[in-house]
């Protein structure tokens, strides 16, 4: 989560420089759009899920909407493209999750096969330049989809909810944005990667620039600590250990490709994984205590969905205040199981994956000739 929009320390400057600005303001109103359209986008499939009395499927529609929060303030050409290449690695993830699934496979395939899948698209969403950078997207919707039962949904099924949700959202980017002249002018401050994010848009196409400087060991980075965070899982003997490996990720995507690595925004990052996780597991007690039923919870996912990502650039711990309920009452409606066992297994599996993150991170530094011109801009 991208995981979910992480930024670097040049970013947050940038922010704190145009704080109280008539800018700030502008950006405001922007990132209040952009969380509109997000949410429109698990909104439709969701409700028509409800419809035909299928919530349970809510965790295939919620991987496609994610599609949604890439290219935040673009123009809508390029957030096209770039949503295009996102929902390609989201959809690939689902498909391979429930490919999984629908085998049986083993706890220990999935931990390999999730590591595979962290440091193959570790390497393409570097070239890419994909805003929320990183391969969270794809390794939560794998490791999610692969500990779902084989009987919950066809695999066809589950690949079209996902991926014809993906196009929706892309779809309603591009109706938004029309409508209101274009959309996300160039003036637009970039709340993703504050100027330095404007520096990447306006320059050749992600696929004509090669790969940054660094990737490759960035790419490492990520094999590690998603096996390491795996295996730990395994080893422990803990439930969804899939939680760990996604965890382990999010640390890792403030790193930026070309860049020298700044330990201390991993471990603000981390800080801010633990903590707001922390807090969302207890409005997902609150939320599952009166165990309300199916349509409820699905409705919850869809309004949690909003205040997810509005608060995403602004405040990565609050944004997980509601995103960690998003998470387990999908996980909840998919495969039903008593709420305090899957807290505790979050909350543990959290801790795993955030130390795993870390420990990848102070282990393999990395030192990048020529950075300046090799960085993408910030996470």
């Amino acid at each position: 989560m991208s995981a979910v929009g992480p930024r670097g320390s040049s970013a947050r400057k940038g922010m704190r420089s145009r704080a109280g600005s008539p800018a700030a303001y502008l950006r405001d109103r922007a990132d209040v759009r952009h969380a509109v359209r997000v949410a429109l986008g698990l909104l439709v499939p969701g409700l028509g899920l409800i419809a035909v009395g299928r919530p349970e499927l809510m965790l295939y529609v919620v991987f496609g909407s994610f599609t949604g929060m890439y290219g935040r303030l673009e123009p809508w050409k390029d957030r096209l493209r770039h949503q295009f290449h996102g929902a390609g690695m989201i959809v690939t993830g689902v498909a391979t999750g429930v490919a999984l699934a629908h085998n049986r496979a083993s706890a220990a395939t999935v931990v390999v096969c999730v590591t595979a899948f962290a440091t193959i698209a570790s390497v393409v969403t570097d070239w890419l330049r994909l805003r929320p950078g990183g391969p969270f997207f794809g390794i939560f919707a794998l490791g999610a989809t692969a500990t779902v039962g084989a009987d919950l949904v066809s695999w066809w099924h589950a690949v079209a909810l996902c991926a014809g949700t993906a196009a929706f959202a892309m779809l309603l980017g591009v109706v938004v944005s029309v409508t209101r002249g274009g959309g996300g002018p160039a003036s637009s401050p970039r709340t993703w990667a504050g100027s330095a994010r404007s520096r990447v848009t306006q320059r050749p196409a992600s696929w004509r620039r090669g790969l940054p400087a660094g990737s490759g060991t960035h790419a490492f980075r990520y094999a590690v600590a998603t096996a390491g965070a795996g295996l730990a899982g395994l080893l422990l003997g803990v439930d969804h250990a899939n939680w760990a490996m996604a965890s382990a990720a999010v640390p890792l995507a403030v790193v930026v490709g070309g860049e020298r690595l700044e330990l201390r925004a991993v471990l603000h990052r981390a800080l801010h994984r633990l903590t707001g996780t922390a807090a969302g597991l207890v409005v997902t007690a609150v939320l599952l205590w009166p165990r309300p039923g199916a349509v409820v919870l699905a409705v919850a996912v869809m309004v949690l969905l909003f205040p997810t990502e509005l608060f995403m650039s602004r405040h990565y711990g609050v944004a997980l205040g509601f995103f960690t309920p998003v998470i387990m009452i999908m996980t909840e409606l998919a495969e039903p199981t008593s709420p305090l066992t899957m807290i505790v297994a979050r909350g543990v599996d959290t801790a795993i994956g955030v130390a795993a993150g870390v420990a990848s991170a102070a282990l393999i530094p990395g030192r990048v000739k020529g950075q300046a011109q090799a960085g993408p801009g910030p996470r």
